[in-house]
């Protein structure tokens, strides 16, 4: 399917996203908003693509965020049930995402980067949620996410001054996986994305769902008691990769995963 404001482009079962907006340094506005949310349906549904991978058009940047100019020049805004870019309330989203920062990943787009499960930044790469700089509040996941990811004293830090941080205080921190160089950000990108198909989809997918949930349990007993009914966990039990494993590792030959 053509998109308008994205660009989806599939190698075997990895799935890259890019928000296409460089002009205006690919900040979202209701159309890019609800196209996200039509790709991401259509890679959850895809039994054949396992990763994917989000990041953005052109050198500038990853996203801005939110489309502020187009908002002040009265034109409408709003997101797709499943949040801002169509991703941010996607709770039900068990295969990884992988976001490979180009640039600045500001308010929103920071809150994109956040809703994935690994980022990998450019050198030239900024981060922050300047929101209460514009008299608005990173209500989109930043909130929330951050806190959960780095602390809750480090991540007010950058809450409440919407301060900038770099690629490389970002991975000090503790929400970046990998900082390299701009030429080599997509082929570290893909070098993960691929790592990860190395592995069982169905074992990938139940250990997201597990960590997800048993962050929400209200204690590591009640997320071990219950981990064994989380769906994925349970479609992993079920699986003929749950099979392959063992038999390939007895074989000693590599496992022909299927993803089922």
């Amino acid at each position: 399917m053509a998109y308008e404001f994205v660009r989806v482009e599939r190698d075997g079962p990895i799935t890259t996203i890019t928000l296409n907006r460089p002009e205006v340094m690919n900040a979202l506005h209701r159309e890019a908003h609800f196209e996200l949310g039509e790709v991401f349906d259509a890679f959850a549904a895809d039994p054949e693509q396992w990763v994917g991978i989000v990041t953005g058009a052109g050198e500038r940047a990853f996203s801005a965020g939110n489309d502020l100019k187009h908002q002040a020049s009265g034109g409408r805004m709003g997101n797709p049930s499943s949040g801002f870019a169509g991703l941010t309330s996607r709770f039900d989203l068990n295969k990884p995402l992988i976001a490979a920062v180009n640039g600045v990943a500001m308010g929103g787009g920071f809150e994109i980067a956040l809703a994935c499960d690994l980022i990998i930044a450019s050198e030239n790469a900024v981060f922050a949620l300047p929101e209460v700089r514009v008299g608005l509040a990173a209500l989109a996941g930043g909130l929330h996410r951050l806190p959960r990811q780095i602390g809750q004293k480090a991540a007010m830090g950058m809450i409440l001054t919407g301060r900038r941080v770099s690629a490389a205080e970002g991975k000090e921190l503790g929400f970046v996986n990998e900082v390299v160089a701009p030429a080599d950000l997509m082929p570290a990108a893909m070098r993960w994305a691929r790592l990860i198909c190395e592995a069982s989809p169905m074992s990938v997918r139940a250990s997201k769902q597990a960590v997800a949930r048993g962050l929400n349990e209200e204690s590591l007993e009640a997320a071990l008691s219950g981990q064994n009914a989380y769906p994925a966990v349970a479609a992993m039990y079920g699986s003929a990769d749950f099979k392959e494993g063992p038999l390939a590792f007895a074989q000693k030959r590599a496992p022909n995963w299927t993803g089922a």
